[in-house]
């Protein structure tokens, strides 16, 4: 069957039908979106099951209707702007796999669409209720599983605003819990949460500031609090609230026994003064995990099947362990990530893994407040990063051999198989796992080039902005397991310590690559082991740089041998300080320069088509 899309008519046709047999309107929206079925109906509009007819699988998608009930001019043009504020915002955050990815958005007939990904699932709110209420247990695995997504749309910049059980789905095919309807959202610029704004949220959900107009991050745990008391009680929020006492009395309302340490935590996240509620998502996840371990009495969800295979532009999936510290420098949570990787093979059973990033917008640079920073890494500026595919690793030796041996790739330059100081095993590990070094940014660039010949595709030099945000990962800490580091996270001279961390090993060599924890987006090394070359020429600070995340290049230095180029990361024999993510080295190499100290990592431009 086809649904017709006219408000006014709003006829079910046969399957196949181009034209409404009722009104005549044309039913396919641009030649490719066929809608099917009305599956949902608010305020401004109406939500559609579809399906994508320009691709082979025909998968269903969700198609998002603009037609508003409200009436005046003013609510008829707040209306219109919240609605293409959905599409930005879904443009920006759609690439993460727990946040449906924008398809299309576009006027036809006069009429505003936006249409995004299918989350085949139920909601929480219909899963309340054809079950019993949720335990201690599921509500850790709920923490766990959305409080990262809610940290990524904060390290873009972005507010939700209506969190409930109603917008988050547990997707059936591999049983995640996806964050869906972000209609409400907001840019949080420092303007913005500065002055009063729209009320917007749901009743019971939303938190006291928002109510008033103020939202902030913290009003988004807010909402998450609720939430989880609400699937702990199956009682909506307004009658878990004593307003008589001017307090929360969920406890009364429990069908199963919640410890004390989940109550506090469930307790920090909703209470009324913003000061006293959880100020970020980290300081939540810092405390859930140990929490979770010492409950060992409560049996766990049923293990989730496996996610599908994706397409193959995606890339496939792989998952990682991702650390948090404290201030001392001691590891206080541990969790799984995922991300989708692309592998090439370079032949003789060599291979080279590329993870795809996903495009955001992140703050470039360091705080005045960051321990030891250097002027050079300010000011700090937003930068827009368009999608890419990033090396897991930093290039190895073995992947330099591969490529450096093919003489029929040969652009400009001859390549020495044999660049690397570090030759022999590591432990029990080959050196062909070790970071080539003493490979200069011209050599790089030739292996880059060597690559695409190779391939097809565009390897490059990553830009500086994209180095820094890759490695971040949706952090603003020096480090992005942190405030400080330690020699049993990052490969540096121990010797030395940052912050209140302590001294450790120094290990006077490089380490081969994945040897300690990754960030969150996947990548591996991105602190310390070798310095890594950037695309960019040096400019002493950042005032005229670029804010769309491409290269600072001076055209009358592109190639020059004269020109210098600074490095990214610091290495197995830098001070701690040297490896934090905003660290702009003042070492300055020329770019014909051969350094033990530096290798470099790959980027690929156009991560859909990888």
């Amino acid at each position: 069957m086809t649904q017709c899309l006219n408000p006014d008519c709003l006829q079910v046709n046969q399957a196949q039908t181009k034209f409404c047999v009722s009104c005549g309107e044309k039913l396919v929206l641009r030649e490719r979106y066929r809608p099917l079925k009305i599956i949902g109906q608010g305020g401004f509009g109406r939500t559609f099951q579809a399906v994508d007819e320009d691709k082979p699988s025909k998968p269903f998608c969700v198609i998002k209707q603009f037609f508003p009930q409200a009436q005046g001019t003013k609510n008829l043009e707040k209306a219109a702007k919240l609605f293409a504020q959905e599409a930005e915002r879904l443009d920006g955050l759609g690439r993460h796999s727990q946040i449906p990815e924008l398809l299309a958005y576009f006027t036809q007939d006069n009429r505003q669409y936006l249409v995004q990904e299918f989350i085949d699932g139920q909601n929480l709110k219909q899963e309340l209720e054809e079950s019993v209420a949720f335990s201690e247990n599921q509500i850790l695995e709920l923490l766990k599983s959305l409080l990262p997504v809610l940290e990524f749309i904060h390290s873009q910049q972005i507010i939700h605003r209506d969190i409930k059980p109603e917008n988050i789905i547990r997707r059936r095919k591999d049983n995640q819990l996806v964050l869906v309807d972000f209609g409400a959202a907001k840019y949080a610029t420092m303007t913005a949460l500065g002055r009063t704004g729209t009320v917007i949220g749901s009743a019971g959900y939303v938190a006291p500031e928002q109510s008033v107009g103020r939202a902030s991050f913290v009003s988004d745990i807010y909402s998450l609090g609720v939430t989880c008391i609400h699937l702990l009680t199956q009682i909506e929020p307004f009658d878990l609230f004593d307003v008589s006492e001017n307090d929360w009395v969920w406890r009364d309302y429990l069908q199963s026994n919640v410890s004390n340490e989940c109550g506090e935590i469930l307790d920090k996240m909703i209470v009324g003064a913003t000061k006293k509620r959880f100020q970020n998502v980290g300081e939540i996840l810092s405390v859930i995990q140990p929490t979770s371990q010492r409950k060992t009495q409560y049996i766990s969800p049923p293990q989730i099947s496996q996610p599908q295979r994706a397409q193959p532009e995606k890339g496939e999936l792989f998952t990682f362990e991702v650390v948090r510290v404290d201030t001392s420098g001691s590891i206080v949570n541990r969790s799984q990530g995922s991300a989708r990787q692309k592998i090439e093979d370079l032949g003789n059973g060599v291979s080279l893994e590329m993870v795809k990033i996903p495009g955001g917008r992140f703050l470039m640079g360091s705080p005045d407040t960051e321990a030891e920073r250097w002027d050079n890494e300010g000011p700090q500026h937003y930068v827009d990063v368009p999608e890419f595919f990033m090396g897991k690793y930093v290039v190895t030796q073995g992947q330099w051999k591969a490529i450096a041996s093919r003489t029929d790739l040969k652009v400009e330059l001859d390549l020495k198989t044999e660049a690397s100081r570090f030759k022999e095993p590591y432990k029990d590990i080959d050196r062909w796992n070790r970071p080539v070094e003493r490979v200069s940014w011209f050599e790089a660039v030739e292996f880059c080039k060597r690559l695409s010949k190779l391939t097809g595709r565009n390897y490059r030099l990553p830009s500086e902005a994209e180095w820094e945000y890759a490695c971040r990962a949706g952090t603003t800490t020096p480090f992005y397991f942190g405030e400080t580091i330690t020699p049993e996270l990052v490969n540096y001279d121990g010797n030395y310590t940052y912050g209140d961390g302590p001294k450790g090993e120094y290990r006077k060599q490089t380490t081969p690559v994945g040897q300690f924890p990754a960030n969150a987006f996947g990548l591996y090394d991105m602190h310390g082991n070798v310095w890594e070359w950037y695309a960019d020429d040096w400019h002493d600070n950042y005032v005229g740089a670029p804010t769309d995340g491409s290269a600072w290049v001076d055209s009358n230095e592109d190639s020059s041998t004269d020109s210098h180029t600074r490095l990214r990361g610091g290495s197995w024999i830098s001070n701690p300080n040297y490896c934090r993510s905003a660290v702009r080295d003042d070492y300055s190499l020329r770019r014909d320069d051969h350094v033990v100290t530096s290798g470099f990592r790959l980027v690929c431009d156009g991560g859909r088509t990888l």
